[in-house]
């Protein structure tokens, strides 16, 4: 009897040191399990290699940017420059298609101007320098034109028919021409604005010999000149 309660105290003690040997490994794997887990989640500290590295990134990242910006600035300064290359071949293209129209515009003027002032050859009679009353009436209807237009000038030349002397012919002519002037300085026209000038019988404006060409040939011419300008 003693035997066997000491044989079940035995096995009550061994039961009770396995129970105990187990709980405290338990305790010391789930103290070891935590601590590992503790230090797997605390960060560690960077090694002088990592932070080189750290840095180079973020210098490479910034370059990048930096490299970035510096593209983008250049392709805006290259839309401003083109839009503005643009508006000024606009400006000039406008400026001289104006230039051309006012140079048009003037050319017409200067033309219509022309033909306003422009005087008829009047004639005369064999011999004569005396205006006809036909001649008269072409420098009364040309005399209104050049007092409307006071810078132009006028030149009337004196012409002869080839009968006669070239020295008697120079002289008529050249009565011719004065003859005409006169007229045309009565009328209103400053003298200064009026020169003569006789050819005789050297420019005929017609080469014929007969009465026909000598008609024509007896006579005054008037040439204009615009101002200078």
């Amino acid at each position: 009897m003693k035997r066997s309660l000491l044989w079940v105290g035995l096995t009550a003690l061994v039961l009770c040191l396995s129970v105990t040997f187990l709980t405290g490994c338990a305790k010391k794997a789930g103290l070891k399990e935590t601590a590992v887990i503790s230090q797997e989640k605390k960060p560690g500290v960077k090694g002088p290699e990592a932070l080189s590295k750290a840095k180079e990134a973020q210098a490479d990242r910034e370059r990048a940017l930096r490299e970035q910006a510096l593209r983008e600035q250049a392709l805006r300064e290259k839309a401003a420059r083109e839009a503005a290359a643009k508006a000024a071949a606009a400006k000039a293209a406008a400026a001289k298609a104006a230039a051309e129209r006012a140079k048009k515009e003037a050319a017409a003027k200067a033309a219509a101007i022309l033909k306003e002032l422009q005087i008829p050859d009047v004639k005369f009679d064999f011999d004569k320098y005396n205006l006809k009353p036909l001649a008269q009436s072409i420098l009364k209807a040309a005399a209104p034109a050049y007092l409307k237009y006071p810078a132009y000038k006028l030149v009337v030349e004196g012409h002869c028919d080839e009968r006669g002397t070239v020295e008697y012919n120079l002289a008529l002519g050249e009565k011719r021409a004065m003859e005409a002037a006169k007229y045309l300085v009565d009328l209103g026209i400053g003298k200064e604005r009026i020169k003569t000038i006789s050819y005789g019988k050297e420019m005929p404006l017609d080469k014929g010999h007969d009465e026909a060409a000598w008609e024509k040939n007896r006579r005054a011419h008037f040439v204009i000149f615009p101002p200078v300008k």
